[in-house]
């Protein structure tokens, strides 16, 4: 079945050349070369009651479940809309057989039943009779020969006549695998794993173990899964080869399939694919599958993999595709169902993860989520003059403006956000305009405003469209102005400074020097300036600014190194200890917003000297985090490599499926948990964005478990397009081939 969303991925992009280029330092660009996209497809069963028991398709794409009611198919679904398994009644004489496994042989469909094993395909020439009426398993051995058992009795037969009968003696048979190279059958017991040799019709025990679970053949070996690992026999010398491995996402194994040069797992807590290098890719949550309990697994068609649990079928995908492909669909998202009054905003009270039962939300950071949204748009037409960004620009920038206007201060001051009258639950920070339709929300935060200054700086210098350019001036100029004005606070409806908004000597000194707002504010706030002198000219901008670093020691501040940055001390205020309680990850996306306007437009050389190795250092601390927004943005500093391929590796990796589903990893196997820490890091080495949480960039990569229950769908615009954009931007991701 072919997923008609993905169809835009596979055309050609009508994307032009660049319009313009960076005058930055060029950074090593890392060409986009297609990479394999996974994403699922869920098939959710309908009656509680009916039992899944295994899942295989043909050469032709059918899809097939046995069950406890029949056989099923899947019916409908798509990419973030499950479908459901019915009952199969596409060939009636099959489907109403008492049909008792199902398996393939030479990539068709094949069963077994109270009296044969049969098949559609071969012009339904097998129908090779039993006569052992309880059998359920079987396996297809040379020339349609196949082995079968009730879990007692063993029979060999091949065109309805038995050339063999025997038993595992004191055991019970649970699985029946063909190896094709050995010309073998390997027997599951339910404590032995033997051999049957159709040459010698002989039955030879070759392990003894009551924890084996579960088998699979592969090339030269049978891999044995136990209640706690998997280890490896040779199909040669039938001896146990290696120790067990149990370094995996969990060891309890129900099935292992060997697929297309890879071995799958199957566990009671997701499912798991071995990588070449030894580590493995964890499909677990409704992000992939309907339930973590995997029952079966089996090659699927176009490139697919069927993983079968107690509650449906998840069909892994596996597409090629380049990043800019992935732009296109992420750009699709955004435009469909994340833009509220020109905001970037999240779908919220999902049920279940549909998306067509949430609501678009306000948020307190709207102008901050907003503002990286439109940061990455305006990277994007800098680097193609698409005209669709530039409308996305001219509509995301109304809405900035509008924060202005909006409220009765005509001050320069931003709301945090405006909404429709009659919608806004948290009543205290909504205001009332002149105009009884809408409200506006007071309270703007520090994050707001370095978010606004970084984006007005953005589409002052990037857009070649004058009436959005002066716009943008002017509403950067109207921010700081207000701020200098006002001694350096954001100043409120009641006259008074908001909670955040503060960059005033005395509040931001009054902070040890290893308390974090200290050197953020600082930093925030000369970068804020320089901005504003960069585009104005305005003196007082520059100097306020150097009033600031050579009076009140900004400068030193901002450069403090960022191992100096720590949890307050025991006599320090309460104040102090509850913002460095742990590490802010919020402070991480705040730095990196200013830190455009404080290497970019840095009032001369030594100052940009001083900022970058501020920046180098503050990357250097989060480098554990591979979070490929930092590191890419690092290059505006010069042409080293900042990780560079932990960049491409974070925008490759992240999901197509943005719901935050319920995510659980903190008892993983295969990773090492540290002690707990400052920095909050959880474990020696972050995990794939694509086995983690749904998270915005203000918040920790090393995060394991959320209980997210698919209540909430985030915008891709600040997540993952605006790191991609910017990253065309500073060279350091190239362009696609249709592009060049």
């Amino acid at each position: 079945m072919k997923n008609q969303l993905f169809l835009f991925f596979f055309m050609a992009l009508a994307i032009s050349a660049c319009a313009q280029t960076s005058n930055l330092p060029k950074a090593q660009t890392i060409p986009d070369e297609p990479f394999v996209q996974d994403y699922s497809i869920r098939y959710l069963k309908e009656d509680a009651n009916t039992d899944l028991i295994q899942v295989a398709a043909d050469r032709n794409g059918y899809i097939q479940v046995f069950s406890s009611a029949g056989l099923l198919r899947p019916r409908a679904g798509q990419f973030l809309f499950p479908g459901t398994l019915v009952t199969d009644v596409h060939y009636r004489p099959t489907s109403d057989k008492n049909i008792a496994s199902l398996g393939t042989y030479q990539n068709e469909l094949v069963y077994i039943d109270d009296e044969a094993v049969f098949s559609n395909a071969w012009a339904g020439k097998l129908y090779s009779r039993h006569q052992m009426p309880d059998a359920h398993l079987f396996a297809g051995g040379k020339d349609f020969a196949f082995l079968i058992s009730n879990g007692k009795k063993l029979r060999f037969l091949k065109d309805s006549k038995s050339l063999w009968d025997g038993n595992l003696s004191d055991d019970e048979v649970r699985d029946i695998k063909y190896d094709a190279d050995a010309q073998l059958f390997w027997i599951l017991g339910k404590s032995s794993i033997s051999t049957f040799s159709p040459g010698q019709n002989k039955i030879t025990k070759v392990l003894e173990n009551s924890n084996v679970t579960c088998i699979e053949v592969a090339p030269g070996k049978l891999v044995v899964g136990t209640d706690n690992g998997y280890f490896e026999i040779n199909s040669r010398t039938k001896k146990k080869t290696g120790s067990v491995q149990r370094k995996m996402p969990w060891t309890e194994l129900t099935t292992i399939r060997y697929i297309d040069g890879r071995l799958w797992f199957g566990s009671p807590r997701g499912a798991m694919l071995l990588r070449a290098d030894g580590g493995f890719n964890y499909y677990a949550s409704k992000r992939w599958v309907p339930s973590d309990q995997i029952i079966d697994i089996a090659p699927g068609p176009e490139n697919s993999v069927l993983v079968l649990t107690d509650a449906g079928v998840g069909r892994i995908y596996f597409k090629e595709m380049t990043l800019a492909e992935k732009a296109d669909f992420y750009d699709h998202q955004v435009r469909e169902r994340h833009i509220r009054t020109g905001f970037n905003a999240r779908l919220d009270g999902l049920q279940d993860g549909d998306v067509t039962t949430g609501t678009l939300q306000n948020s307190d950071n709207d102008g901050l989520w907003t503002a990286m949204y439109l940061g990455g748009e305006t990277f994007r037409y800098a680097v193609t003059n698409s005209e669709d960004a530039l409308g996305n620009i001219r509509e995301s920038l109304a809405a900035m403006e509008r924060l202005y206007t909006i409220n009765p201060m005509n001050s320069g001051f931003p709301s945090r956000s405006f909404q429709r009258a009659g919608y806004n639950k948290d009543s205290k920070p909504w205001r009332p305009t002149e105009d009884p339709e809408w409200d506006w929300k007071s309270t703007t935060s520090s994050d707001e405003a370095i978010g606004h200054a970084f984006v007005f700086a953005v589409i002052a210098e990037l857009v070649d469209v004058e009436p959005i350019r002066t716009k943008a001036i002017e509403l950067l100029d109207g921010l700081m102005q207000h701020i200098v004005d006002n001694d350096f606070y954001l100043i409120d409806f009641d006259g008074k400074p908001t909670t955040w908004g503060r960059w005033n000597p005395e509040y931001v000194n009054n902070f040890a020097t290893y308390i974090g707002d200290r050197k953020l504010n600082s930093s925030n706030i000369i970068a804020m300036l320089q901005s504003a002198y960069y585009f104005t000219k305005k003196e007082i901008y520059k100097e306020k600014a150097f009033e600031l670093m050579n009076d009140h020691g900004y400068l030193e501040n901002l450069m403090r190194p960022m191992d100096e940055i720590g949890q307050a001390a025991e006599d320090d205020d309460d104040y102090s200890k509850m913002l460095s309680s742990t590490w802010n990850h919020s402070d991480d996306e705040m730095y990196y917003l200013g830190y455009w306007g404080l290497y970019r437009y840095a009032f001369n050389e030594e100052l940009k000297a001083k900022y970058k190795e501020a920046i180098i250092d503050h990357w250097e601390a989060e480098r554990p985090e591979k979070e490929g927004l930092w590191n890419i943005m690092t290059a505006l500093v010069g042409d080293d490599n900042y990780d560079f391929e932990e960049a491409i590796w974070f925008l490759q990796e992240y999901p197509l499926d943005l719901i935050t589903w319920s995510v659980e990893n903190s008892h993983r196997k295969d990773i090492e948990h540290l002690p707990e820490n400052f920095r909050g890091q959880t474990i020696k080495e972050v995990l794939p964005p694509d086995e983690l949480p749904i998270r915005q960039h203000n918040a920790n990569r090393f995060t394991l478990d959320r209980d997210g229950k698919g209540w909430r769908e985030y915008g891709a615009g600040d997540i993952w397009l605006l790191p991609y954009w910017i990253g065309r931007y500073l060279d350091v991701i190239g362009a696609p081939t249709s592009e060049k």
